[in-house]
């Protein structure tokens, strides 16, 4: 929950940027690696004035400022994982940074607490954040009554 409030609080801090509206924590089981404990996620909508790649620099160096070391290991343990969702309708299909998300539709831990804040948001050819969320029911997911 530290590193969480800390990236919240530190990209809310970047030039040009506002901080709209912040989802609530959820626990959620580790997707792909299973061999770890649960991780708290949460989505955060941000207004900036930051490029799709000066925005993701800052997010890497927040990420390795927080304590995160890639191991190779993916989806393994990390203190922190910051993923850009979506920015503006940029499409970004590098290897480092790619926009939209490539699999955010299948992942509960970032459509409930996406849905929680923007729920009649719809991502160009994926779809309504509400509507795809019937898709990982499936996956599970806590709501945690908490605030961060």
């Amino acid at each position: 929950m530290a590193a969480l409030t800390a990236a919240r609080e530190a990209l809310a801090a970047l030039p040009a940027t506002l901080l709209v509206k912040a989802s609530s924590l959820y626990r959620t089981a580790p997707v792909g690696y299973s061999d770890q404990p649960d991780f708290l996620n949460a989505v955060c909508w941000f207004k900036t004035g930051l490029g799709p790649w000066a925005f993701a620099e800052a997010v890497f160096a927040l990420e390795r400022d927080l304590g995160r070391v890639r191991t190779g290991v993916r989806n393994g343990p990390r203190v922190i994982d910051i993923d850009l969702l979506y920015f503006g309708g940029a499409c970004e299909p590098g290897p480092i940074l790619q926009l939209p998300h490539p699999r955010f539709h299948e992942r509960a831990f970032v459509l409930y607490p996406w849905r929680e804040i923007m729920p009649d948001f719809g991502v160009p050819g994926v779809g309504r954040i509400a509507d795809l969320c019937a898709a990982v029911q499936d996956q599970r997911t806590e709501r945690l009554e908490m605030r961060w």
